[in-house]
């Protein structure tokens, strides 16, 4: 029997796969990247702007199973308007639950800061699989260093 809360999860999952926050490449940007998970091909191409120290503008196009999708659209939505130390303090912490092997000990404070990204939780139950879900998360901060380089 399935758990209500792993069918909520699921639900979050496909409900984002299906309808991708923040999909389509924001002109003008300060940083473009391109991201691959050779395993599976998965692919993300992300661009950012940043104005005063925070994600202004944050946009992606990618292809792939239904975890890195709506793992990169749950991360769109979280970090967008976020200052840069912020946003990612928040990836540190979605590495910390996807290296858990589904043993994360998270506060409420943290399910509460990490929203829609909790459902992810029992993907790092598979290893092949947590790459998938950092994809997008990766490739955002790889983004984010990349504009904070331009810019000086």
């Amino acid at each position: 029997m399935t758990l209500p809360m792993e069918s909520m999860y699921r639900e979050i999952i496909l409900d984002h796969y299906k309808h991708p926050q923040h999909r389509g490449l924001p002109d003008p940007f300060d940083a473009e990247v391109h991201h691959v998970n050779p395993t599976c091909g998965d692919e993300v191409t992300l661009r950012v702007r940043i104005t005063d120290g925070a994600i202004a503008e944050l946009g992606w196009e990618g292809e792939g199973c239904s975890i890195s999708q709506a793992s990169t659209s749950v991360m769109s939505g979280l970090v967008l308007g976020k200052p840069i130390a912020d946003a990612l303090a928040l990836q540190e912490k979605f590495l910390g639950l996807m290296q858990s092997r589904g043993e994360a000990d998270l506060t409420e404070a943290d399910e509460d800061e990490l929203d829609d990204a909790v459902a992810f939780e029992g993907v790092s139950k598979y290893p092949a699989r947590v790459k998938c879900a950092l994809l997008g998360w990766m490739a955002m901060k790889s983004a984010v260093a990349e504009a904070e380089g331009n810019a000086s």
